[in-house]
């Protein structure tokens, strides 16, 4: 199969462009600028340098590149980052959707478009309301879980009125080797990387440790996403989860006991958010039962793989 995957610079883009070149699809990837993430693929990929928010170059590469298989994954992923701004949000994540569905149109492309939105569009749940359903209505808290909403619904629209062959990946927390320090794990990982090499103070600055989310190795997410375009039904959407929430406290305490050194805990209001959801974790029943697909990483095991690669990462640079 021929696959196009947006953002596969990204964190999950070069984890299921392995996935897809093991399997023996053709890999074809897009991205803004090349980054050192796709040096861990077995096979070289050079991806094509495209701004899709320009719908020009949106046709050319829909035109150029004619897939069977779309894996839209390019975004601001960020949460805070929304909050600081919304509207560099929304155009880096609804509008380049919007291309690739005008595109697919203009060409004519019958390829099979897989949407990965996120966990972020259910917003706040209450507890009668866990696990969260693909049914349970859209409460967004923050703008990056407006963007992901329209990105869910366009997708739907597309499929509905146009016949897009389009499948909406509701992707709850994922974490793994590779990913920005921005996010949770890899921020905790690194920080105590740097401190074992004695680069940083034996302190870590933590925001809010009582939430809790469910966390599935990114692996485990790529993987699902290459099933779903197997096997997912057009325009249904799928939470990709592992069905339990585990809180920052816990996965702090998990890295923590990885290491041999002493460190100290301190809260950091810059690192606290406007509006933050207790606790979410996904009914997955739809899509195991519609793909097969099971976790493969415990995830004890997943948060070992990131400290050990920024273990790596931080000797490198020593």
């Amino acid at each position: 199969m021929r696959a196009l995957i947006t953002g596969i610079t990204g964190f999950a883009g070069s984890h299921l462009a392995q996935i897809l070149l093991d399997r023996g699809d053709k890999v074809v990837g897009v991205a803004r600028s090349r980054t050192k993430t796709l040096d861990y693929l077995s096979q070289p990929i050079e991806p094509i340098t495209a701004d899709l928010r320009d719908p020009n170059a949106v046709n050319q590469l829909i035109s150029d590149v004619q897939p069977e298989a779309i894996y839209h994954l390019a975004g601001q992923a960020f949460v805070p980052r929304s909050w600081a701004n919304p509207w560099d949000t929304m155009e880096s994540n609804i509008r380049p959707q919007l291309n690739i569905l005008e595109a697919m149109l203009s060409c004519g492309c019958q390829a099979r478009l897989l949407i990965s939105t996120s966990n972020e569009v259910y917003g706040r749940i209450s507890e009668d309301q866990l696990p969260v359903r693909e049914d349970t209505p859209l409460h967004p808290q923050n703008p990056y879980g407006v963007s992901k909403v329209t990105q869910d619904l366009m997708a739907l629209q597309y499929h509905l009125s146009r016949n897009v062959d389009v499948l909406r990946a509701r992707a709850f927390n994922h974490i793994g080797p590779r990913q920005n320090p921005f996010f949770v794990a890899a921020s905790f990982a690194k920080q105590i990387a740097q401190i074992e090499v004695g680069r940083n103070e034996p302190v870590i600055y933590v925001g809010n440790l009582e939430a809790q989310r469910d966390f599935t190795d990114v692996i485990d997410v790529t993987r699902a996403y290459a099933l779903l375009i197997e096997h997912g039904e057009s325009g249904e959407a799928y939470n990709i989860g592992t069905g339990r929430a585990y809180s920052i406290q816990y996965l702090l305490d998990v890295l923590l006991k990885y290491s041999n050194i002493r460190i100290e805990i301190k809260p950091d209001p810059e690192r606290m958010r406007p509006s933050d959801i207790p606790v979410i974790y996904a009914d997955n029943s739809k899509l195991c039962s519609q793909t097969g697909w099971q976790p493969l990483y415990k995830f004890e095991d997943s948060l070992q793989r990131v400290l050990d690669y920024w273990r790596k990462e931080v000797k490198q640079t020593i």
